[in-house]
């Protein structure tokens, strides 16, 4: 079998430690604010969370760009040449040109390197939802696996990976369509946070409204118990937008309801933080469908 690298872009949202752990490689996506282009190094050598968020809560607002092809091939050439094979796990396409992007480079790659196999998969999920695919495929990579089989198991597996979480601050969503101007204000006065989640497109989808930001956490957990298989087998994935107490809230409820075999928290990164804002919390697991 030869040897291959999974590839995998900064959307993940996994730490530094997680990528080394499992050997993934990470492209950095790119954003702009404040008229300065940023990428989105896993290890925050652009710009902290820290400082993203807090520019956000000042009332900035930041452009995101999908990765291009020139990128792409800067990034997949040196393995190749090296006599790797590759696999890309994209970030969802219902939400970016990203995957579709990938796609064209490679068939220009597959002809330079006709003894590689160059395979793009579309994970349909964002954030940690993503990275915890991506997670899966390296465990799978690590217990001797073929790059075929890993692109199947993503392709099997990415409807059950569930995307269940809240915003705090609606105007975010209304700035990126998925609210109405009146919906936001009248839903800020009444302190409405709404529950999405990513559908069997890779789409953001609204699924309800829970009054409290309290009762939006507990929504959380609550949709997690409806579909959740077997939990004491899961590493279940939580990201935040720089709100890590919620996040921490949400994970004593999992550990305590389902006795998970791990929790994994980590910030939401600027390019998905861009959409969702500060105060965002997600849950991550497998379940029998995404909803």
């Amino acid at each position: 079998m030869n040897p291959y690298k999974i590839i995998t872009d900064s959307n993940t949202d996994l730490s530094p430690e997680l990528i080394e752990q499992l050997g993934v490689y990470v492209i950095p996506m790119t954003f702009t604010m404040g008229n300065k282009l940023y990428r989105n190094y896993p290890d925050e050598r652009d710009i902290s969370n820290k400082e993203f968020y807090r520019l956000l809560r000042e009332g900035q607002s930041a452009k995101t760009d999908q990765i291009n092809s020139v990128t792409f091939q800067e990034t997949f050439e040196p393995f190749l040449k090296e006599g790797m094979d590759l696999i890309y796990l994209a970030f969802s396409s219902g939400l970016s040109g990203t995957y579709n992007g990938a796609r064209l480079t490679v068939e220009e790659l597959k002809s330079k390197y006709p003894g590689r196999k160059i395979l793009v998969v579309d994970t349909l999920a964002a954030s940690m939802g993503e990275g915890l695919l991506v997670y899966h495929a390296a465990q799978l990579q690590k217990q001797g696996a073929a790059i075929e089989e890993v692109a199947k198991w993503v392709e099997e597996n990415r409807n059950r990976m569930a995307h269940w979480f809240t915003v705090d601050d609606l105007n975010h969503l209304k700035r990126g369509g998925r609210v109405s101007g009146a919906a936001a204000l009248f839903g800020t006065m009444l302190g409405i946070k709404p529950v999405l989640h990513v559908d069997d497109e890779g789409h953001l989808i609204p699924m309800e409204k829970v009054r409290g930001r309290r009762q939006s956490l507990d929504a959380l957990v609550k949709h997690m118990a409806a579909t959740v298989e077997n939990p004491q087998d899961q590493v279940v994935f939580i990201s935040h937008g720089d709100c890590l107490e919620d996040a921490g809230y949400v994970a004593q409820q999992v550990r305590e309801k389902f006795q998970v075999q791990d929790i994994v928290i980590n910030y939401i990164g600027p390019v998905i933080g861009s959409h969702s804002g500060p105060g965002t919390v997600a849950l991550f697991f497998l379940g029998k469908s995404k909803n």
